[in-house]
């Protein structure tokens, strides 16, 4: 879901903040025209962010290229924990958009313009960087199909770069595409490892199966078991992992970015595109 570009249907003189944007300012920023984008909402009691969006189905231009072309890979393995610095209106020059500025440092080593990081599972597009930071481009649809529209200045990240063909595989083949999201309904420890259940929808469950991947957050993970009746899987997380995600840190009822294994895609296409049939034919 790596996204070089912003909200291009906003006003066309944007507010430009020098500091960190006000919730006046976001809700501003945040009225779109219903004739172009699906409508924002400003709730300045919401939580954990002040900006939600409304259920409303995506126009068909607006849709992002299709989720089968590969432009970078990831292993699941996150490399640090970054924090939130900015979330709002971008101050760039580009005639609007908006921004998410995130404080790091391992990722940020030979970083260039247009590279890929996952940021909480979802690959996005490096668009500025200095000694400290990096910001990325918020597209509606990255902002509908994830958990990032909870963020806000502050919250704490997952963080990958996007892996080098001498790179280590240590998870499994992600792309930074998620499926949807998770909601956590369950977080149980047990002696220094924790247990944590996750609620989705049907469409994501059918891909999730016990003993096999799946990337929460970004983070590369070994499902345990699966619940149809309840819509949920879970997983454990042992001591070490759980100081190095975001994953512990969130609460029952917050939600989480999910990326199934895509093999379970790519046999699910065999199986219904008429494949096995031909071969038998042959």
């Amino acid at each position: 879901m790596a996204v070089s570009f912003s909200l291009t249907s906003l006003s066309s003189n944007p507010p430009k903040p020098s500091s960190p944007p006000t919730m006046a300012t976001l809700a501003s920023f945040c009225s779109i025209s219903s004739k172009t984008l699906p409508r924002f909402t400003f709730n300045p009691l919401s939580k954990p962010s002040a900006l939600t969006l409304l259920s409303k189905p995506p126009l068909t231009h607006l849709r992002s290229p299709p989720r089968n072309t590969i432009r970078s890979l990831f292993t699941g393995i996150v490399e640090e924990m970054g924090h939130v610095k900015h979330l709002g209106p971008s101050s760039s020059d580009s005639g609007g958009g908006f921004d998410m500025r995130i404080a790091a440092s391992t990722v940020l080593d030979g970083v260039r313009l247009g590279d890929s990081i996952a940021v909480n599972g979802t690959c996005l597009t490096v668009t500025e960087f200095d000694a400290s930071h990096f910001t990325v481009g918020l597209a509606p649809e990255t902002l509908r199909k994830t958990s990032l529209v909870e963020l806000e200045p502050g919250s704490p990240v997952n963080l990958e770069r996007a892996v080098l063909p001498t790179s280590r595989m240590g998870g499994h083949f992600l792309q930074g595409h998620v499926d949807g999201t998770g909601e956590i309904v369950a977080m149980v420890p047990e002696e220094d490892s924790l247990w944590i259940k996750v609620k989705t929808r049907k469409e994501i469950l059918k891909y999730v199966v016990p003993k096999g991947y799946i990337a929460v957050d970004g983070t590369s993970l070994t499902v345990v078991d699966v619940f149809d009746d309840e819509d949920c899987f879970n997983f454990m997380l042992v001591a070490y992992t759980q100081q190095k995600v975001v994953i512990p840190l969130k609460k029952v009822g917050q939600k989480v970015n999910l990326e199934v294994d895509i093999l379970g895609k790519y046999v699910e296409r065999l199986l219904t595109s008429g494949f096995l049939d031909s071969i038998k034919s042959k």
